[in-house]
């Protein structure tokens, strides 16, 4: 059977639906791809480390957490720089600057092996690659979504709120 990627971001749901939409979506195994595992506001408290493990614990989906395939804190800095001088919150980003695609491929994906990262997966079906953006395109995880594609043959959906 071939391993499906399923792509999330965080922002845009309410915690219910977040965990709803990975159990329709037959997700067995959560790869959270953030730096930092924490996400500010209430209303997202839900994604949170330990809150997101403890609710998928009891949904039956295995978290894993891949630092390495995040963006480095100076890397998302610059988008960030981006992102202020075209008055754009994060939030509301739609596109990740050509810079940022640049440097995340150069410094992250270039290392990645997919077929190592399948295969650590073991008997995983459908894998979700979360980060916290709304947009897929706005997001690394859609340049590591499309890297698995393109090598690995891996179908991918981005679900979306």
């Amino acid at each position: 059977m071939t391993i499906r990627f399923v792509t999330i971001g965080v922002y845009g749901w309410e915690a219910d639906d977040f965990f709803r939409v990975l159990q329709v979506a037959g997700v067995d195994t959560f790869c959270d791809v953030r730096w930092r595992r924490g996400v500010r506001g209430s209303e997202y408290a839900f994604a949170n480390s330990r809150r997101l493990q403890d609710r998928l614990e009891t949904l039956g989906i295995r978290y894993l957490h891949r630092r390495d395939l995040a963006p480095s804190p100076a890397l998302r800095a610059a988008q960030y720089d981006v992102d202020r001088a075209e008055k754009v919150a994060k939030r509301q980003r739609t596109i990740l600057a050509d810079g940022f695609v640049d440097e995340y491929t150069a410094q992250v994906l270039a290392e990645f092996d997919p077929a190592a990262f399948v295969a650590e997966l073991g008997e995983a079906q459908v894998v979700a690659l979360c980060c916290v953006e709304r947009s897929p395109a706005a997001c690394h995880r859609s340049l590591l979504a499309a890297r698995l594609s393109a090598v690995m043959g891996a179908d991918v959906e981005h679900l979306l709120p």
